[in-house]
């Protein structure tokens, strides 16, 4: 059977397309290229032995997914395919709403029309705003998001709920809190476009020389060392998720199900953890600076995970310190791609 990744050749997607290729699934990916290189395709391969099918094409471009459902039998979809940015969607709310919106409209308007089910959307922790209380569940209420990017992932669950109810389809929310690490092998991770929105591909290329310093957005906030509070997952632990939350769709008799599950370690680490903790790995030092806060960042977010491991019977196993390890091999990889 095959499985659609949008966004395939993307961060999260990559990993997660490696864990499906060794476990029996036949993957098409679409992937625009807009957030991603094509050599991460190649590597694919040689991590796998196995070669996903690949069209390069924008999803708002409907026809051309139509021929992509036409010649394919696709049995589930994983929807990475997104703008990802808390601060750029701050400055670009339009264009975050109509790519992380419009592409998940024209994907499920060929899962009703051709009967479709077992989808699975890359959410987000964001999607909780500022919680009250840790850990947090998924029963925890949603808040409206601080950033235009948690609104658009926010609005992405309502609009999948609603079509699971209207059209009695099976479909899986994962929210993830946050990724971290890159593939054992060295040859898949995180490959921001520009200079890095997220903290640990900063951490990476400051350490790597290639950013002066780290830019640390605040050390005033209401926490134990005064910078912001996250839970910090491994890449292929994470990946290995959406497999397992897969087959759970697959496997139900149900008509209409509606999972869904956070993903994280359970664990809070500061952003000044973080970084002591990448120079401690990977004995390297990383220049940092502390800024003013950005705008849309929370303070404290970190996951409850019991009904994950229960109901996926899987948790996230990797160390914050190994993750990191990987996180140095990967930029070494890079390093020598440029020689």
């Amino acid at each position: 059977m095959a499985v659609l990744v949008t966004g395939g050749l993307g961060y999260i997607g990559s990993h997660t397309v490696v864990e499906l290729l060794n476990d029996g699934f036949e993957v098409v990916i679409v992937d625009d290229l807009s957030n991603s290189e094509r050599f991460i395709l190649k590597n694919i391969e040689e991590i796998t032995g196995k070669k996903p099918f690949f069209y390069p094409f924008d999803l708002r471009r409907r026809e051309l997914l139509t021929q992509v459902f036409d010649a394919h039998q696709i049995e589930g979809c994983i929807n990475f395919a997104a703008s990802k940015a808390v601060g750029e969607s701050q400055v670009k709310p339009v264009d975050y709403y109509e790519n992380n919106l419009f592409t998940l409209i024209n994907i499920l308007q060929e899962f009703k029309e051709r009967g479709l089910s077992n989808f699975i959307f890359s959410s987000s922790c964001t999607v909780y705003g500022q919680a009250e209380k840790m850990p947090i569940d998924e029963d925890t209420p949603l808040k409206l998001p601080e950033s235009v990017y948690g609104k658009t992932k926010q609005m992405g669950e309502q609009i999948l709920t609603d079509f699971a109810k209207a059209y009695n389809r099976r479909i899986s929310l994962l929210r993830y809190f946050n990724p971290i690490g890159a593939h054992p092998s060295g040859k898949l991770g995180e490959l921001p476009m520009g200079v890095p929105n997220n903290l640990v591909p900063y951490v990476m290329q400051t350490a790597a020389g290639i950013r002066e310093k780290l830019n640390i957005w605040g050390d005033d906030y209401d926490t134990e060392d005064g910078t912001p509070v996250r839970d910090y997952i491994y890449v292929v632990d994470l990946a290995k998720a959406h497999v397992s939350a897969l087959k759970k769709l697959m496997q139900s008799n149900d008509g209409t199900v509606i999972d869904i599950f956070n993903l994280g370690t359970g664990k809070g680490v500061s952003v000044l953890e973080v970084v002591k903790a990448f120079e401690t790995a990977n004995d390297v030092k990383v220049p940092y600076q502390i800024c003013a806060r950005r705008e849309g960042d929370i303070t404290v977010a970190y996951a409850d995970v019991r009904k994950a491991e229960k109901e996926l019977h899987w948790k996230s196993e990797t160390s914050l310190e190994e993750s990191l390890r990987t996180v140095w091999k990967w930029q070494l990889y890079l390093d020598a791609q440029t020689v």
